[in-house]
C-alpha cells in the first residue's frame, strides 16, 4: 500500500508540474520554496484561492475558523528511497560489498492559532532492509515525533521572541556544527527550549536541550540523560550580501570516548563565521570562513582544541553550464597524549555528509587536516552534474582518525604516517519538477600511507542512487 501511494503521488507530482508550464503564470510571486527546516515554510498567502496553483495547494492553506484568516494548517511531506552500496567498509575491517535500501517518509502539521501561538509536529519512519548486521542507529527508526514543539511569540515593527517548548531539529551556519542530519536516513533531533529572537538586524537564538535518542521501535525514542547542549547562537547581514555568525555553544557528555580514554566532558565552544553565498544572477566570489576555540575539562584534566575551516569559490552564471570551482581547506586539532590537556576537537553534531558524497563512511573533521578542490555545472533540464577530490592528512600523528559522528574508528597504533588518503567523487542532480529528484552518487577513497601501516589499508567504494518527493 505504501509503494502505491507513493507511486501515486509521484506521478500527481509530475502531471502538475506539466499543468503549471501550461498555465498561466500567477499574479503575485510568492516563496513556493521547500526548506530544508519545513517549520520555516510560510503558506499564508493561499488564503488567496486565486494564488493556487498545484494540486497540493489545498491542503496548504486549511482554515480552522471562519472568523479568523490567521487560524489554519498547514500539511505536508516528504518520500525518501535511496539505495547505498559500500565495499570495504572502515577500510577493510568490512571486507565485502554492503547494499542496503534505506526509506524515509515525513508528513508533518503546522498549526496556527491567531498570531501568537502554533503548534508543529513532524513524524518520521525511517526503514532499513538488507543490510548486513543489521541497520544502525542512522538507518532504522519504526515511527516517532521528529518535531514536535508548541510556540508562544510576540512580534513589533522591529523585535520580536519566539518561545518554543517541545522537539526540535537545529540547523546553524553552514552545518559543520549544528545539523539535522540530512544525509543518513533518520534525522537528528532535540528535546528542550529554544528561545528565537530578532533585535533590528541580529537574529539571536539560545537553547538548553537534550540530542533525541533514536530507538528502533514506535515512538520510544527519549532524551539521552547523559548528554546536555546549550548554547546562544546570533547571526546578522553585513554590507555587499555577506553575514557575520557569532556563538557560544556548551556540550557536558557523561562519558566521551577518545583514543586517550574515556571519562566526562564538559567542553566550550566559542566561534565566529563569516560568509558570502553563491552567486546567482552575476558572476562573483563567494566565501565560508569559520574559526573556533574549545576549552573546558575531560575527567581530571583540561581541554585545548580548535578548528579553522574556509570555502572559497567564483561562480559564472551567465556562460553556458554556469560553473563554479571551489576549494575548501579545513584543520582541526588533535591530542597530544602526553599533555594533561585533551587537544582533539569535537565536531558537536555536524552533518553527515561533511566531506562529500562518502557520507556515513570515511573520516570526520576531527584531527584532521584536508583540501577540497570542488567544480559543479549546470545542464539543461535541471540537471546539475558536480566533480570534487578531498586529500586528508590527520593533524597530529599521535591522535587516530574518527568518524564523522565523532567516535574513534582507527587508532594512532604508533604510525607516524600522516596521510590518510584521498577521494574523488562526482554526484548527478536531476530535480524534475518542484516536487520529485533524483540523485546518484559515486565515490572512492584510496587508502594512504597511515591507514596501509595501521591495517587494513584497502580502498574504500561508495555509491547511491536516490529519489525524492516532498509535497
Amino acid at each position: 500500500m505504501r509503494i502505491v501511494l507513493i507511486l501515486a503521488a509521484l506521478l500527481i507530482g509530475v502531471s502538475s508540474a506539466n499543468a503549471q508550464t501550461v498555465g498561466a503564470a500567477p499574479s503575485v510571486i510568492q516563496d513556493r520554496s521547500y526548506k530544508l527546516l519545513r517549520e520555516d515554510e510560510d503558506w499564508s498567502f493561499l488564503r488567496d484561492r486565486s494564488l493556487r496553483e498545484d494540486f497540493w495547494d489545498p491542503i496548504k492553506y486549511i482554515p480552522l475558523r471562519k472568523s479568523a484568516d490567521d487560524w489554519y494548517m498547514t500539511m505536508g511531506g516528504e518520500a525518501r528511497e535511496v539505495w547505498e552500496q559500500i565495499g570495504n567498509d572502515n577500510w577493510g575491517q568490512s571486507p565485502y560489498w554492503n547494499g542496503y535500501l534505506n526509506q524515509r517518509y515525513m508528513p508533518y502539521f503546522d498549526l496556527h492559532y491567531g498570531k501568537h501561538v502554533r503548534t508543529f509536529i513532524e513524524l518520521k519512519s525511517g526503514l532499513n532492509s538488507f543490510r548486513r548486521g543489521g541497520p544502525r542507529p542512522i538507518d532504522e527508526k519504526k515511527l516517532d515525533f521528529q518535531s514536535g514543539f508548541l510556540e508562544l511569540s510576540s512580534s513589533s515593527d522591529s523585535k520580536s521572541i519566539e518561545l518554543r517548548i517541545g522537539r526540535h531539529e537545529l540547523e546553524y551556519g553552514s552545518g559543520r556544527l549544528i545539523d539535522i542530519r540530512e544525509g543518513p536516513n533518520v534525522r537528528l533531533s532535540f528535546d528542550g527550549f529554544l528561545l528565537k529572537s530578532r533585535i533590528h538586524s541580529w537574529q539571536v537564538d539560545g537553547f538548553a536541550l537534550r540530542p533525541d535518542e533514536d530507538n528502533p521501535g514506535f515512538f520510544d525514542n527519549a532524551p539521552n540523560s547523559a548528554v546536555g547542549f546549550w548554547g546562544v547562537y546570533a547571526t546578522r547581514s553585513l554590507p555587499r550580501k555577506a553575514s557575520l555568525d557569532l556563538y557560544y555553544l556548551g556540550l557536558d557528555r557523561k562519558a566521551a570516548t577518545f583514543q586517550r580514554g574515556t571519562a566526562q566532558e564538559v567542553r566550550h565552544s566559542i566561534g565566529a563565521r563569516i560568509s558570502r553565498p553563491i552567486a546567482t544572477e552575476h558572476s562573483g566570489w563567494d566565501f565560508d570562513d569559520e574559526a573556533l576555540w574549545q576549552f573546558g575539562t575531560f575527567g581530571s584534566g583540561n581541554i585545548r582544541a580548535w578548528t579553522v575551516a574556509t570555502e572559497t569559490g567564483y561562480r559564472f552564471p551567465t556562460v553556458p553550464l554556469k560553473p563554479r570551482f571551489s576549494v575548501k581547506a579545513d584543520i582541526s586539532s588533535g591530542d597530544h597524549p602526553n599533555s594533561n590537556s585533551l587537544g582533539t576537537f569535537n565536531p558537536l553534531f555536524p552533518k553527515g555528509n561533511y566531506f562529500g558524497v562518502i557520507a556515513t563512511t570515511g573520516p570526520g573533521p576531527i584531527n584532521i587536516i584536508d583540501v577540497h578542490p570542488h567544480i559543479e555545472t549546470a545542464l539543461p533540464h535541471n540537471v546539475s552534474v558536480s566533480v570534487d577530490w578531498i586529500f586528508q592528512w590527520r593533524q597530529t600523528v599521535e591522535d587516530g582518525v574518527y568518524a564523522v559522528p565523532g567516535f574513534l574508528i582507527r587508532a594512532a597504533d604508533g604510525s607516524q604516517a600522516r596521510f590518510v588518503g584521498h577521494r574523488p567523487g562526482t554526484e548527478i542532480r536531476w530535480q524534475a519538477n518542484r516536487h520529485l529528484w533524483y540523485q546518484a552518487d559515486y565515490g572512492i577513497f584510496y587508502a594512504g600511507s597511515f591507514l596501509k601501516e595501521t591495517q587494513p589499508g584497502r580502498n574504500l567504494n561508495y555509491w547511491a542512487l536516490w529519489a525524492g518527493y516532498k509535497f
